[in-house]
């Protein structure tokens, strides 16, 4: 997903993705941590006073981008769970799907999940991500009827496939382990196993970690 770049010589009638492409720059070079409000606009080529009509601060500004990451992440895991009708296939693909936003959208994904932006100042983020669960649930449950052991099912898929996402960012993986059609396989095959497991669990009467209520 990329956000519409502005023109040149053109005037800032569209301020706001100005200032939204000039952060994800920003983010890109620095961290989501690497930049202040004044840089972006000196980034976007406007007044330091320009943004507030649009981003009352910086972090006003990085929530526009995180709401932008989690569209694109429901239009890229919808996709996934479309491919096949098989849950343990859907989960596989949701998770390499994972590796892969992190990998091509690295802006959007570090905005979104390292940025520190306060869900209870800004609850469309929490109802941004609830959107995600609710994609996904309804996949784990048809591997387990157990409401709390299919939403352990689908924490242990998706912790996989993140912190697959990090090694590969951060090149913790040795040489060719380290790509990306490598680790989007490696999440694919954790995802099946998870099932598999939580399969197995449910049919010998096996306990899981309930969430607490």
């Amino acid at each position: 997903m990329t956000v519409n770049r502005r023109p040149s010589g053109t005037h800032h009638g569209d301020l706001r993705n100005a200032l939204e492409q000039a952060a994800l720059a920003l983010v890109t070079e620095r961290g989501p941590h690497g930049f202040t409000l004044a840089e972006a606009c000196r980034r976007a080529g406007v007044s330091v006073s320009a943004p507030y009509k649009h981003f009352a601060d910086r972090d006003a500004l990085l929530v526009s981008l995180a709401l932008k990451g989690y569209q694109e992440q429901q239009r890229r895991y919808r996709a996934a769970l479309a491919s096949s009708t098989d849950p343990a296939e859907q989960l596989a693909a949701f998770a390499s799907a994972y590796v892969r936003f992190a990998a091509e959208e690295r802006a959007l994904f570090d905005i979104t999940f390292l940025a520190g932006l306060d869900k209870g100042r800004h609850p469309e983020l929490a109802a941004a991500g609830s959107a995600l669960h609710d994609d996904l649930m309804p996949v784990t449950s048809r591997v387990t009827a157990d409401p709390d052991a299919a939403f352990d099912l689908l924490v242990r898929v998706s912790a996989a496939a993140h912190g697959l996402a990090l090694f590969l960012q951060q090149d913790m993986l040795p040489g060719a382990w380290n790509t990306l059609a490598t680790v989007e396989a490696q999440a694919a095959r954790t995802a099946r196993d998870l099932v598999g497991h939580a399969t197995e669990t449910t049919s010998t009467g096996g306990r899981h970690v309930h969430r607490d209520r």
